[in-house]
């Protein structure tokens, strides 16, 4: 989320997106995929997700420089069975192998209803909810899914021990008007979440992690102890069990699928992926799928409310709003993200872009 965007300086997209794919260049990507990686790090920060936005770049350029994300190369193709295709992706940059799985999968669709693409070995994607509105543009359904097969930091309900991510999951879902996109995470908040609240030296919004001991706490600090304490599943204490199912279930549907996990002990920083396309025009038609989810999306817009209570905003809905504002205003970028980028900045002579005066 942006906060208190109001005190935030704001920058155009388009200079954001040129400086991040300048220092993805200078650190050795090929400019067409720096751009893509680019690009969907701003989209991020333009829907309001900047735990998950340019706050990414400079980590990815640290992985570039040690060679943990590499440069060159294509994905390893393991398996393809036209509507069903399994990648290596050999830690390429995750939002550039993401976008390729896309357009395959786009290209595909025409002859198969459903295609789905698992990548085992991606490095990280980034924010799953830039992604799907390139489908529902195209009148397709979309579900997209992550988790890190090195990373631990949810428990299992009832559990104590860190085991595996807060695994999100990413859905599009084209209407007659605005799309419904939908990415939640399946544990009560997101590592990074917890990393800013903990620099900010801040609390978080409500007690979403256990201590070692088995206590909620919603101080961060308590999620970096030895041992170390844990994100709950989604549910907290009393319905966590439903994230823990949940959270079984993305393990399944992408380093499952993908063959390649958390039983392999991979030692660095990646993400294992689940794509799939759904045309709606070969099962009920894309017609009457859009008549149901537009019926269904107008009806909750219209349920009552409390007295003085806001209207029911859908999935996405302010994540598009926000973006549509600030493709017009400029990207109140998170206050923390340009010290970070400014090592980077000095050592790949890449200038900071100018904020915008108002």
């Amino acid at each position: 989320m942006i906060g208190s965007e109001s005190t935030l300086q704001r920058y155009a997209a388009a200079a954001l997106t040129s400086f991040a794919t300048q220092l993805l260049e200078a650190a050795g990507l090929e400019p067409e995929r720096a751009r893509v990686v680019a690009e969907t790090l701003v989209e991020a920060d333009l829907m309001g997700h900047s735990t998950h936005g340019l706050q990414l770049l400079a980590p990815y350029l640290a992985s570039l420089e040690s060679g943990t994300m590499a440069k060159t190369g294509e994905p390893d193709v393991v398996a393809d069975h036209g509507a069903a295709v399994t990648w290596d992706g050999r830690y390429l940059p995750g939002p550039w192998l993401v976008n390729e799985a896309m357009t395959l999968a786009f290209e595909r669709v025409a002859d198969h209803p459903v295609v789905t693409v698992a990548i085992r070995r991606s490095h990280h994607i980034a924010c799953l909810a830039a992604y799907p509105k390139k489908a529902t543009d195209r009148g397709l359904f979309m579900l997209l899914a992550s988790s890190d097969p090195n990373e631990r930091s949810v428990a299992p309900y009832g559990g104590l021990l860190p085991l595996y991510t807060p695994n999100p999951i990413a859905a599009g879902i084209p209407t007659k008007g605005e799309p419904v996109i939908i990415d939640i995470s399946v544990s009560t908040t997101a590592n990074g979440v917890v990393s800013r609240a903990r620099q900010a030296g801040e609390k978080l919004p409500a007690p979403w992690l256990l201590d070692n001991q088995g206590n909620v706490s919603d101080d961060p600090n308590s999620f970096y102890t030895e041992p170390p304490g844990s994100v709950l599943p989604l549910g907290g204490v009393d319905l966590g069990y439903k994230g823990f199912a949940l959270g079984l279930l993305i393990e399944a549907l992408t380093s499952s699928l993908a063959g390649f996990g958390r039983a392999d002990a991979p030692g660095q920083w990646g993400a294992s992926v689940f794509l799939q396309i759904i045309n709606p025009e070969a099962f009920g038609g894309r017609e009457a799928f859009t008549r149901e989810s537009e019926w269904l999306a107008a009806a909750c817009r219209d349920n009552p409310v409390n007295p003085g209570q806001p209207s029911v905003r859908l999935p996405g809905r302010r994540g598009l709003q926000l973006r549509a504002e600030q493709l017009e205003q400029g990207v109140a970028l998170y206050s923390t993200i340009l010290p970070s980028l400014q090592p980077w900045s000095e050592r790949l002579s890449v200038p900071l872009p100018d904020p915008i005066r108002i």
